[in-house]
């Protein structure tokens, strides 16, 4: 196996090795490369990610500057509610568990993080190898959250759990309206490549 530059496709665990090869497994006389997530995410971390690995942690650092579980709703009650019942724990276990302090807003306007809380998490990102760092960039940008990220990283909670605590908005609105086919769609997409990046940090963490 090759990567997009001609490079080894070379996993550091046997798990993260048998998630990518199962997407090959998988393909038919047509590869479909876009639904390919692991292979993808191993290509950047071999090809992009040793070189760019400041510029890759910035990027995780950069979403808890506007950390979507930040974002508490200003209305209807029973959304914000919802929010504070689940994304407050993970909050709070954040902050006990790695020493940093998020400020909460209400509403859209952009409240500031405290500078010393952003270079704690992208000294966390640093901490990683190549392919957790690539992980957790990817997790971050999927979910809009950098802590989402780092909790599943951790293992704190699974694939589907950082899914849907990313769209507790959206979840709420479709339980009042309804859910079309479009959006349906999409969510099984991001639901799926969730799940794979919850596969993937299991895979790094077996010997």
């Amino acid at each position: 196996m090759r990567t997009p530059r001609g490079g080894h496709l070379v996993l550091p665990t046997r798990a993260l090795a048998e998630l990518v090869a199962a997407e090959w497994a998988s393909q038919n006389e047509t590869l479909e490369i876009a639904g390919m997530h692991a292979t993808r995410l191993a290509n950047t971390a071999i090809e992009a990610v040793p070189a760019a690995r400041e510029g890759t942690a910035d990027v995780v650092a950069g979403y808890a500057a506007s950390d979507l579980v930040c974002y508490f709703a200003e209305a209807p009650s029973a959304l914000v509610a919802r929010q504070r019942e689940h994304w407050e724990p993970l909050l709070s276990q954040i902050e006990s568990e790695v020493k940093v302090a998020f400020i909460r807003a209400a509403g859209i306007v952009h409240q500031p993080q405290p500078e010393a809380t952003l270079l704690r998490i992208k000294a966390i990102a640093l901490e990683l190898d190549d392919f957790g760092l690539a992980g957790l960039a990817f997790g971050a940008a999927l979910f809009g959250s950098a802590i989402l990220a780092i909790a599943l990283q951790r293992g704190w909670i699974t694939g589907e759990q950082a899914f849907e605590l990313s769209r507790l908005d959206e979840s709420w609105q479709e339980d009042q309206w309804g859910v079309d086919e479009e959006a349906a769609e999409r969510t099984a997409r991001l639901l799926g490549e969730s799940v794979m990046l919850d596969r993937w940090f299991r895979g790094l963490d077996a010997a």
